[in-house]
């Protein structure tokens, strides 16, 4: 049985890609915030027996999200997948920017993989197998106006990911990042661009690297521009 958790899969690239993982008869384990949407997700995947549960936490929340992993692993074991999706934006110019805002931003969209991942990473050490698959963005090589914390926070994960590749050399483990561009989501609306792919088309692609790329793209950065 392949076990993957998904953070963010309340909707959007989280929920298409937490469905096509069921699809391809991965069961999954859901980690975030406690909302209808999230519930709906997971009915989703109970539809299609794929449901281990949603563990509810607020990733903003340092101590519960080291704590629900620890409770994940003691449950379940370790995942053989790691999707780190969730992410957060508040479209506001520098200087109207709260540090509230700022420091939560880097919560949700840095802070969370790399607690996420430190959890986790000893048990999955200890299997010698796993994939770990960050979903940034492609403002992680871009700034954008109105969205300094958000762009700041998706460079700062792609550089964390380069990092965790460099440890996870011959370790039978592998990381990388996705980079998708203008994507119809609710994240999307007053950004003032278009939606150029789908959450189906970003699920797709995260499903081909959790599941079938080889692990010689350990460290890779796959950008998504549309068409």
């Amino acid at each position: 049985m392949t076990i993957a958790l998904v953070t963010g899969a309340s909707r959007g690239i989280g929920r298409a890609t937490a469905v096509e993982l069921a699809d391809r008869g991965v069961q999954l384990i859901l980690l975030g915030r406690p909302s209808s949407a999230l519930t709906e997700t997971d009915a989703l995947l109970t539809e299609r027996s794929a449901s281990l549960g949603k563990v509810e936490v607020d990733l903003a929340d340092a101590d519960g999200t080291a704590a629900a992993c620890r409770r994940i692993v003691a449950q379940f074991g370790a995942p053989d997948i790691v999707i780190n999706n969730a992410g957060i934006v508040d479209r506001v110019a520098i200087e109207q920017t709260s540090l509230v805002s700022w420091e939560r931003q880097m919560a949700v969209n840095l802070r969370a993989p790399f607690l996420i991942t430190r959890e986790l990473l000893p048990s999955l050490r200890a299997k010698r197998q796993g994939r770990i698959i960050h979903v940034a963005s492609i403002s992680a090589t871009l700034g954008a106006a109105n969205a300094s914390a958000y762009c700041a926070s998706k460079w700062g994960l792609v550089g964390f990911m380069k990092s965790l590749a460099e440890e996870l050399r011959d370790s039978g483990l592998m990381t990388l990042a996705i980079l998708p561009g203008s994507v119809d989501t609710d994240m999307l609306k007053g950004s003032g661009f278009e939606p150029r792919m789908q959450p189906e088309d970003v699920a797709k692609t995260i499903a081909h690297y959790a599941l079938d790329a080889p692990l010689a793209h350990n460290g890779s950065v796959i950008e998504m521009f549309g068409v």
